[in-house]
């Protein structure tokens, strides 16, 4: 089923934020000082799904709301966590009480001064149920908050909770924003970023202006205008007509032909994100293990990387970070057995022909399309009848994520380098992202005990633990990383500085145009 064998020399690197390539008109590569002025206009891969950051679980909202919000702690390019609204912080030596120091002066986008009573209504916002905060387990231990003083907020933890402090670096758990500005984050987000809120027009655009009085300096743009764009083919040609000054996500098939044109930048990193199949836990075949199992012996994971991923990324046996000290590399990828899956399936109670399976894949995702009307020859030839229903973006997660309503399905997940929000999230039977109703006492018994094992290198083998267990049960059916990529006019400058560190979010303070 490898369609595209030209690319079977490619190769792909692992490591964390490599970049991959980057090419860039020789006329303005010396062109390093940075001016003011102009509103960028982005072609934005994904539809904004919802404003407040508390609530929203995509990546597609995470990489607008990245630039209206700043958090208490952020990570450097190592992914080491550093402070951000925090001018410090400390945590003591029996691991229960964190003490942030604020910077002082920070405004937020009504005007406001920044206080420790801001910090300590965020968090408690988060943690309320009520708020229906995708992160609220960060702040599970938390017994208490005090503030002494306006630029002071002590944290009392009720037991020990290792990744707290990386946790509120990453999606939104950090996020500080105004009192009792939650019912409105909805619908005006606002906080303490580079860029305020101007409007939102759904699945259209949305647009940004810069804040003056941003704490680390006003962005250079005077603005960003999102275009919500997920047709491939329209995204690359509004940045090929100059309709567009930067587009993320150049299409799969179409990367290598950007990378040749002098006309404009190219810039690509790995990883970006990972992909997964996943069999729902409700229906009755996918509650034995064997099934699964066999499954996941029907994928060639290389040869549908290289079909459906033009070869753009590399397979992975694990979801887990690829440089993370917790990567188990001891775990190697089934390879394709169809005689060993139908064996596997009949020994289950399920002959060949006895299974149909319906595979619900989302446009907005076209290489999740691609991937499966690969598998459904491979799956008819192991005596499976799959057949595919294509959903809207909207209609996924709708059916998808939130009514569980499905057999197989696809997704990819963003920026989870963070093991405890990775494993916990997606895999403990209470997780957020636990879409697919999996109750394993064992991974539910192993993150719990990783978030109560201070030792780095103690915490990484329970989480290797973790993944041994994922995979020796076949949860999921992990594929692969899968590489980032932007493409830009040559006016676009400080490209370098866009990407965040998990490779997914996109942060546009330092970025300007040269005309």
């Amino acid at each position: 089923m490898k369609r595209r064998d030209f690319l079977r020399n490619s190769t792909a690197i692992m490591g964390s934020m490599v970049m991959l390539g980057s090419t860039m008109p020789s006329m303005l590569a010396a062109q390093d000082t940075p001016v003011s002025g102009g509103t960028l206009i982005w072609g934005h891969s994904e539809t904004t799904q919802n404003l407040d950051i508390h609530q929203t679980g995509t990546a597609s909202s995470g990489r607008v709301l990245q630039n209206i919000h700043s958090a208490i702690v952020t990570v450097d390019a190592d992914l080491k966590v550093i402070p951000d609204l925090a001018e410090s912080f400390e945590v003591s030596g029996d691991g229960l009480t964190y003490t942030f120091r604020l910077r002082p002066n920070v405004k937020f986008h009504n005007g406001a001064t920044m206080t420790s009573a801001d910090v300590k209504y965020s968090f408690e916002r988060c943690k309320d149920p009520a708020t229906g905060a995708v992160s609220f387990e960060v702040f599970n231990n938390v017994a208490s908050i005090d503030t002494p003083d306006d630029l002071t907020v002590i944290i009392n933890m009720s037991a020990i909770n290792a990744p707290f402090l990386s946790r509120l670096a990453e999606n939104g758990a950090g996020v500080i924003m105004p009192v009792d500005s939650g019912p409105t984050q909805g619908t005006n987000p606002m906080g303490a970023g580079p860029f305020k809120f101007v409007r939102y027009e759904v699945g259209t655009v949305v647009e940004m202006a810069r804040f003056d009085d941003y704490w680390a300096g006003p962005a250079y743009l005077d603005g960003v205008l999102a275009r919500e764009i997920t047709e491939t083919t329209t995204r690359l040609t509004g940045l090929r007509t100059g309709e567009l000054h930067m587009i993320n996500d150049i299409p799969l098939d179409r990367v290598t032909e950007l990378q040749g044109d002098a006309s404009l930048q190219v810039k690509t990193w790995f990883p970006l994100n990972f992909d997964f199949i996943n069999m729902n836990h409700t229906f009755e075949p996918f509650q034995d293990s064997r099934v699964r199992i066999a499954f996941d012996m029907i994928v060639d994971k290389e040869a549908l990387m290289q079909g459906a991923l033009w070869g753009q990324g590399a397979t992975s046996p694990s979801a887990c970070f690829p440089t993370s000290a917790a990567y188990n590399t001891a775990i190697t990828q089934r390879p394709q057995d169809i005689e060993g899956a139908k064996a596997l399936l009949a020994e289950a109670g399920y002959p060949e022909g006895s299974l149909n399976i319906v595979f619900k894949a989302t446009t907005n995702y076209p290489y999740h399309i691609e991937t499966a009307q690969i598998l459904v020859e491979w799956f008819r030839m192991a005596g499976v009848n799959l057949t595919i229903e294509q959903l809207t973006w909207a209609d996924w997660l709708s059916q998808c994520w939130v009514d569980k309503d499905y057999q197989m399905t696809m997704m990819n997940f963003f920026s989870l380098w963070e093991p405890d929000y990775l494993f916990y999230s997606l895999w403990n039977s209470t997780g957020a992202f636990n879409y697919r109703g999996i109750n394993d006492p064992v991974i539910d018994e192993l993150t719990e005990r990783a978030r109560i094992t201070v030792g780095d290198a103690e915490r990484a083998a329970v989480y290797q633990q973790v993944q041994q267990q994922i995979f020796d049960e076949a949860h999921d059916i992990v594929l692969w990383f899968r590489n980032g990529t932007i493409g830009a006019q040559p006016t676009v400058m400080g490209l370098d500085t866009v990407v965040h560190p998990n490779g997914s979010n996109l942060n546009f303070h330092k970025v300007w145009l040269s005309a």
